[in-house]
């Protein structure tokens, strides 16, 4: 796991990169855009290597650290930040619409406040799946 977190910001960076060489349309752009999806592949498979020759070593290591699960710790915290992530983005839209919808009509009130909840429940099944994983860790 120690792997993708090394690995992750770099990807993202990359990738900004190239939509930023993306927008500049130069001649090169098509070479560059190449060049970094292949080291892009190569880093993939580096990664696949390491983790399929990992598994041995990292359950070794947990049964002898008293067998807790990094990996449901991790996931408990990606569960939360997407689920906050995509709630964030609903309420804003649905927010919006509430707003334009009860400067129109303010009796509609209700009904918008529903619709902003539904999306804001999103987090909260976010949070439940994260209680999960962190009881099975």
């Amino acid at each position: 796991m120690l792997t993708w977190l090394i690995v992750l910001p770099v990807l993202v960076a990359v990738l900004g990169a190239v939509r930023l060489l993306r927008r500049r349309r130069t001649r090169h752009a098509f070479r560059w855009l190449l060049a970094t999806n292949l080291a892009l592949l190569g880093g993939a498979l580096v990664v696949l290597s390491t983790t399929l020759a990992g598994p041995a070593q990292a359950s070794a290591q947990a049964a002898a650290s008293g067998g807790v699960n990094g990996s449901a710790l991790i996931g408990a915290a990606i569960a939360v930040a997407g689920a906050s992530i995509g709630a964030a983005i609903a309420v804003a839209y649905t927010g919006a619409a509430a707003l334009a919808a009860l400067s129109e009509r303010p009796e509609m009130f209700g009904r918008a406040m529903v619709i902003v909840g539904l999306a804001e429940g999103i987090a909260v099944y976010g949070l439940v799946v994260a209680i999960l994983l962190i009881g099975k860790a």
